[in-house]
């Protein structure tokens, strides 16, 4: 399948730069995945089309502050780093600017002043451009880290916030996101309590979103194309709630594709058709020819041309009808990607 496919004319206006002064403030393009039909709605609508019984799956990672800006400690030359995940102790996965420069044995340097705060040594060097870096500190990695760190904002967002929570969903809990599940960020704890007040269940699992999510697509063939593995967790008591809601007839219903990614993971290694409390590491492409095994519906926000995220939307709804739901959305010029509106499907 040919990644031209999944291209369209996008005006970088449309590219949300910030977030609405409100959560719940945003859009709401509607689509029936069956009929093709489209509707255009505020945010707030969104529990219109939520029904009694069904369950709410939300992601509930938490940014960490994963961009490092520093130098390389012989040359004293810019570096920029951003944590992808955590191998364990004082070693992670990492992405580095200028990468050409950036090689194994390089020792780099974080914070102001002659004495580095936080020292690191690049180990070694991936196939994706990736860096096994080690870091070396006095006191708490986790307290320096929020010191030095930024909130690692898509490099097409130029603006820098003033309020990193903005970065995060209200309901984010667990650490170890390299990007937040920004279809989330639409939500407040009021309007969550009122779909658990309307019958809908609200369950957590954990992605924590890395290089799998947001690494771009540079082959011509959809199939050619490697996902990176990310770190996911269904908690016993969310396999609980979706059985029971599969049980009663309810709809299961993803919010962002990192829920769905989850979501599929999980039923995908289930001989029984039930689900079960499961974590690991899931690498799962999902593009047109896919057979949804959990996702119901899915709540997301728009994303960019030729990204793994369009060919998942896709597989859902449909190449044809997601296109033209894309193209409306651009002329009623609809906010894109991480800080833009949203899109439900059902």
């Amino acid at each position: 399948m040919d990644v031209s496919l999944f291209d369209f004319e996008l005006p970088e206006r449309l590219i949300a730069q910030t977030p609405l002064p409100e959560r719940t403030s945003s859009r709401l393009l509607t689509l029936d995945k069956r009929t093709g039909e489209i509707g255009h709605h505020p945010f707030e609508a969104l529990i219109h089309f939520l029904h009694p019984g069904d369950a709410l799956v939300i992601n509930d990672t938490k940014v960490i502050p994963a961009r490092l800006f520093g130098r390389k400690l012989d040359s004293g030359a810019k570096a920029e780093v951003l944590l992808l995940r955590n191998l364990g102790g004082d070693r992670w996965e990492a992405l580095v600017k200028p990468g050409k420069r950036l090689r194994a044995g390089a020792e780099l340097g974080f914070g102001d002043g002659p004495e580095p705060l936080l020292r690191a040594v690049i180990e070694q060097e991936g196939e994706m451009g990736q860096r096994i870096i080690r870091f070396r500190y006095a006191g708490i990695f986790n307290e320096i880290l929020d010191r030095l760190g930024q909130m690692p904002l898509p490099p097409y967002i130029k603006v820098r916030l003033a309020d990193r929570e903005r970065y995060q969903t209200v309901y984010a809990r667990e650490e170890g996101s390299a990007a937040a599940p920004t279809a989330g960020l639409h939500f407040t704890e009021a309007y969550l309590d009122r779909i658990r007040a309307h019958g809908v269940r609200v369950a957590p699992v954990t992605l924590h979103v890395g290089l799998g999510t947001f690494r771009p697509v540079s082959v011509e063939s959809v199939e050619e194309h490697e996902m990176h593995a990310e770190y996911y967790s269904l908690p016993e008591t969310t396999a609980r709630i979706l059985n029971e809601t599969r049980e009663r007839g309810g709809r299961i219903i993803a919010v962002g594709t990192t829920s769905a990614r989850t979501l599929e993971t999980v039923a995908g290694g289930s001989n029984d058709g039930v689900f079960h409390a499961a974590s690991g590491w899931t690498s799962i492409f999902i593009y047109p020819g896919y057979v949804f095994k959990a996702v119901d519906a899915l709540l997301t926000n728009f994303h960019l041309p030729r990204s793994t995220l369009v060919m998942l939307v896709s597989a859902l709804a449909g190449r044809e009808r997601i296109l033209r739901a894309y193209k409306e959305a651009i002329e009623r010029e609809y906010r894109f990607f991480s800080f833009g509106d949203a899109m439900f499907i059902y």
